[in-house]
């Protein structure tokens, strides 16, 4: 995938584009990407996705915390990893917050990127304030000579997938309707850090995960099967999110991931968590050795999951 950004400039051949911030790049937004393959594929040109480095309300609201699905580099992996051609990476400032629609597919879409033909996600808006709809970008686009179609929506499980509905699940610790929408598990990465090690004294010995950024969602807290990359290798785990309500401690969350058949010191060493299910909400035990009974239950069971759906 050729990246488009203020170091590389466009090809100077036409293309098929999109726009959007594509957070998660989900089954949603492959199924966007088909139909502008599709259509580049008809005319004989390339597609190009045009999306953000930032959320662009972050430029809009300064103290804006993004609950992310992806981060950039994650995105333009995904993006690739899809067969999109190009991607152009704008950096959104208060001077293009400003651009009415007109303006923006005039000076960006036309002068800078070639684009022949638009698709437009069936929901998306863009331009200063997000006030103009499909009308005016089609109208628009005979003005410029651009070609302007509406996509269709995707729809699985009867929900019409969004970044929004995918960041909905997450948050309810959905984790399997998340990987629906996703086509994929939902996955953070992370550092290795010192914890409370209490999980070596229950004979669980963890992984205190913390996150590589805090704009991802964190899962809602509780038990779950998951898979740890590290080192490039993959292993079964299970994954506790929470404030560890069992023993006394300042309540601050935690990431915590036990890899199955793994013996070493992962202090220090990046980790990436993929969350296959959800076992059980975090709870209070009335002492150490209850909860070990169940953490030997959850292992069990998250093993069974694990094994159910393959690698």
């Amino acid at each position: 995938m050729y990246l488009i950004d203020n170091l590389h400039p466009a090809p100077a051949t036409p293309c098929v584009a999109t726009i959007g911030f594509f957070d998660g790049v989900h089954r949603g937004h492959q199924y966007l990407i088909r139909q502008v393959q599709a259509e580049a594929q008809r005319r004989g040109i390339d597609t190009c996705v045009v999306t953000f480095a930032e959320h662009p309300r972050r430029t809009l609201a300064a103290d804006f915390q993004p609950r992310l699905l992806t981060t950039l580099d994650e995105k333009l992996g995904q993006l690739a990893a899809n067969g999109v051609d190009r991607c152009c990476v704008l950096r959104f400032d208060r001077e293009m917050a400003a651009l009415d629609a007109h303006s923006f597919m005039e000076q960006y879409l036309r002068n800078r990127l070639h684009t022949e033909a638009l698709i437009v996600g069936y929901d998306h808006r863009f331009g200063a304030g997000r006030e103009e709809g499909f009308a005016h970008y089609a109208r628009y686009g005979r003005q410029l000579g651009i070609d302007v179609e509406r996509a269709r929506p995707f729809e699985a499980a009867g929900v019409t997938v969004s970044s929004s509905a995918t960041r909905r699940f997450l948050e309810a610790g959905n984790v399997e309707m998340a990987a629906l929408c996703l086509g994929r598990p939902y996955g953070l990465s992370g550092t290795v850090a010192h914890g409370h090690e209490v999980g070596r004294t229950l004979g669980f010995p963890t992984a205190n995960v913390v996150p590589a950024t805090a704009d991802k969602i964190v899962p809602a807290g509780g038990v779950y099967a998951a898979r740890c990359t590290t080192g490039g290798q993959c292993y079964d785990a299970m994954v506790n999110i929470g404030t560890r309500p069992t023993f006394e401690g300042d309540g601050r969350l935690s990431l915590e991931a036990h890899l199955f058949g793994f013996a070493g010191d992962l202090y220090g060493h990046t980790i990436r968590v993929d969350f296959v299910a959800r076992l059980r909400e975090e709870r209070r035990f009335a002492s150490p050795d209850e909860l070990r009974r169940q953490l030997e239950t959850d292992a069990r069971e998250a093993q069974t999951r694990l094994r159910s759906c393959g690698k």
